[in-house]
């Protein structure tokens, strides 16, 4: 028997194979499923099972691609009511997998359908838990989102079933049991989620706030405490694992046609596409097309992609690095964004020397932004991290508009006035001008290093540190 984390930083979303005796089972696959089959094939193994631990928010699942190119069959847990075909098992139901066997425990609570997955190896000890959404290190699934689908459920109902899941399915299990999460640090699933992606269940009942002896009441109160809206991409995501989408095949052939600058500035202007321009942060600003909005590749791209583009039909035109081209289309695709229709050929260069028209956003260091407070002490700074992260610690004087909600709170910029603006590394705050840039913002001036060259520049004044876990 053989177990595999699958591990995606992008996403921070664990994918899981298990392999015994020439059958394999891939638990929560991401879109493009080609390494699953790969992976496979060199263990000269059949994928028998495509298991899906619930309805996931945060990604579009390769669950029926997979199926579709393997003949597996897809599992979910009881209550599940997909759109497609699909074994819905029964809670205690065994799937024999080669010499070991998984269990399927229902768990409803971050979704009504949300199940655990028992691993059983060739002797029938329990060896591993696979929990999707329902625990996490650290943390739990958050039971606020399976209510944006279903009406009549709301984030305290499905607290109660959490509540009533771990308690009565998790808690009573070995100690020795490791724990295998659909995700890590960094995802918006959970609030509270560690850097660590496996650990054992006995470790997790001592440390895991929400392990906890309580009471219902209390349990509920916790988990709800301090939760963010989700984003908005969430509840798209959900209906399309629910009900199916174009194969990922489909998606690649049309988001990888090469247009030259004329065809690009002409489909552009012809359907009013969204110009994503996906290179590094400071490359951007010294020369990029007019309207186009900055998303790097190499930071948590997808994700941002989906809280910041509100339409998931969004038809996209790229500008990317040469030879990335495929691998945007794919992160793109990973949270449902299938309607990329080209890229520019010889990226921002060609359309450079095909001499179109550019702009540029101006990006000063630390030490420039001192002199000039130097000369106007009254410069506004604006700080795009989280409100969390903000009142963590901040810049003596600055402004918080979290890049987050940047399309909720868009009119709380002035465009009659300069800004200086900084994230924590300068990644985040390059997608917020460029967004406000494209929306006829003029005076917006980026820190280059964001917070974190501000800090040890030492030059500027900065609040006293206050951890995040103290406030409210």
């Amino acid at each position: 028997m053989r177990v595999e984390q699958i591990y995606t930083g992008c996403l921070a979303q664990g994918a899981y194979y298990i392999e015994s005796n020439g059958e394999a089972v891939v638990i929560d696959p991401l879109r493009e499923v080609q390494p699953y089959i790969e992976k496979a094939e060199k263990d000269g193994a059949k994928i028998k099972y495509v298991l899906e631990t619930h309805f996931h928010a945060d990604f579009v699942s390769g669950h029926l691609d997979l199926a579709s190119k393997t003949g597996a069959t897809i599992v979910f847990g009881p209550t599940a009511k997909p759109e497609f075909e699909a074994h819905v098992a029964e809670d205690g139901e065994i799937l024999n997998v080669g010499d070991v066997h998984i269990k399927v425990l229902h768990t409803p609570g971050h979704t009504m359908e949300s199940t655990c997955f028992l691993l059983m190896d060739e002797e029938g000890k329990e060896t591993a838990l696979f929990t999707g959404d329902t625990l996490f290190i650290g943390d739990v699934g958050r039971p606020d989102l399976a209510q944006k689908v279903i009406a009549d459920l709301t984030q305290e109902k499905l607290a109660a079933h959490l509540y009533d899941s771990l308690y009565n399915k998790i808690i009573p299990l070995a100690d020795d049991i490791i724990v295998y999460p659909a995700h890590g640090a960094g995802s918006a699933c959970g609030k509270n989620m560690s850097k660590e992606t496996t650990d054992t269940l006995g470790n997790q009942k001592k440390t895991n706030y929400a392990l906890q002896p309580m009471s219902k009441e209390k349990f509920i109160d916790e988990v709800l405490d301090g939760l963010m809206p989700p984003p908005g991409y969430f509840p798209e995501n959900v209906l399309m694992n629910i009900r199916g989408y174009e194969s990922i095949d489909e998606v690649l052939n049309k988001g990888t046609q090469a247009l030259n600058p004329t065809e690009f500035e002409a489909t552009a202007n012809e359907i009013d596409a969204l110009l994503l321009d996906t290179r590094d942060a400071q490359t951007f600003a010294k020369g990029f097309i007019p309207n186009s909005i900055n998303i790097g590749i190499d930071g948590n791209f997808a994700p941002w992609a989906g809280t910041l583009i509100p339409d998931i039909k969004q038809t996209i035109l790229l500008i990317a690095d040469e030879g990335r081209e495929e691998e945007i289309v794919s992160r793109l695709a990973r949270v449902g964004y299938d309607n990329t229709i080209g890229y520019l050929k010889g990226g921002f260069e060609a359309w450079k020397n095909a001499g179109k028209e550019t702009d540029t956003i101006e990006s000063i260091p630390v030490n420039e932004l001192v002199r000039r407070m130097e000369q106007d002490p009254n410069l506004n700074i604006l700080d795009v991290r989280k409100k969390s992260e903000h009142f963590s610690e901040y810049v003596i004087g600055s402004e918080n508009i979290a890049l987050d909600y940047i399309n909720d709170h868009i009119a709380e910029v002035s465009k009659d006035k300069i800004y200086y603006v900084h994230c924590a590394g300068g990644y985040r705050s390059m997608i917020f001008n460029s967004i406000l840039r494209a929306r006829g913002y003029e005076n917006l001036i980026d820190v280059q290093g964001g917070f974190t060259a501000i800090k040890e520049s030492g030059q500027l004044k900065v609040s006293d540190y206050v951890c995040p876990t103290t406030m409210l």
